[in-house]
């Protein structure tokens, strides 16, 4: 049996986040699923959108799932997620993005890994404004050499153990020279511990055009924080979309699972919403927990049905089905 921390999330979160349970359960893999709450909903009913309710449970079970959040506008509210990356160190944001049969994109078989720095850079939140009438502000940038090598460790060492062949260490150090510089430094030297690895080094802009010319040069991506999301969202816009897009949030004893999409309040409780992103950081967790058979069930029957093209949301086919009717249709498949 294992405990799980399940956040439902906000807007379309819970719609697919009670999909993408239903689909785990169908496997028969045991979960004890303790639902917590963060959120506009959590700030509507507590005064909070993380209360200590939900800190604790995930400091409990060490492991948390959960849809996407809306953070309240207004001074005194960081991103929720970010809150959570930094209470449990969980340094490394995986987000995998990979060419589907069945959707169109402007590339074929592509299959990218982006590695992102999660904890430290420009989302430390250090920032203030300059001057007494508010006409400019500062946001302070920190790298430390152990967020780096944990870091570009992590990815050479998720190269490995997932059959990749190539690791590209992203960077801005011909401007930055003190913080991308010691980012890339830390790449270079890391690199040499596994030579079975092919090692490459790009300065972020050019990585981007390469992205959109010829994607299939890159295979596992590291880099630092603000770079990882920018870098992973136009991965993202590769493969088909954020909807199919999952987020892994991995700490040395923790590890957070969600969706990477917005909480999508305009189709909010129509039974709209593409519950694929979410079912993918299902076969994530459901990986890290040691239960490789369900995963690989769910990724098959996903595979299945995605390919088919007829029971899906219909960002995939625009005479597509339900939520629930597409998660139904996974554990026909399964």
């Amino acid at each position: 049996m294992h405990n799980v921390t399940l956040i439902k999330g906000d807007g379309i979160g819970p719609a697919i986040v009670d999909t993408a349970v239903k689909i785990i359960d169908a496997t028969g893999v045991e979960i004890n699923w303790e639902q917590a709450e963060a959120g506009m909903g959590a700030y509507e009913k507590h005064g909070t959108p993380l209360p200590d309710t939900t800190v604790a449970s995930i400091e409990k079970n060490r492991v948390a799932y959960k849809g996407p959040l809306t953070t309240p506008m207004g001074k005194g509210f960081r991103s929720i997620n970010v809150e959570l990356r930094k209470h449990f160190d969980l340094y490394a944001n995986v987000r995998p993005a990979r060419t589907w049969a069945g959707v169109t994109t402007p590339f074929k078989d592509i299959d990218i890994v982006v590695v992102r720095e999660n904890t430290e850079g420009l989302y430390s939140g250090i920032e203030h404004y300059v001057g007494r009438d508010q006409r400019a502000a500062e946001a302070i940038k920190i790298i430390t050499r152990d967020g780096c090598d944990r870091i570009i460790e992590y990815a050479f060492k998720y190269a490995r153990d997932n059959n990749r062949k190539k690791v590209t260490v992203v960077h801005k150090a011909n401007i930055l020279k003190l913080t991308c510089g010691m980012f890339l430094e830390a790449g270079k030297e890391i690199a040499k511990n596994y030579p079975d690895i092919e090692y490459d080094q790009k300065i972020v802009d050019a990585v981007c055009m390469h992205m959109v010319t010829d994607p299939h040069q890159f295979d596992v991506i590291v880099t630092t924080n603000l770079f990882g999301d920018i870098l992973s969202d136009l991965a993202a816009g590769l493969v088909g979309g954020l909807g199919l897009i999952p987020g892994a949030n991995i700490g040395a004893d923790a590890a957070l699972f969600e969706a990477v999409h917005g909480s999508a309040p305009d189709i909010a409780g129509k039974n709209l919403a593409n519950p694929s992103a979410v079912i993918l950081a299902g076969i994530m967790m459901l990986n890290y927990l040691g239960e490789t058979e369900a995963a690989a069930r769910i990724q098959n029957a996903l595979e299945t049905v995605i390919e088919e093209g007829k029971q899906v949301t219909r960002d995939l086919n625009p005479d597509g089905v339900s939520t629930t009717a597409m998660g139904d249709a996974i554990i026909a498949a399964l």
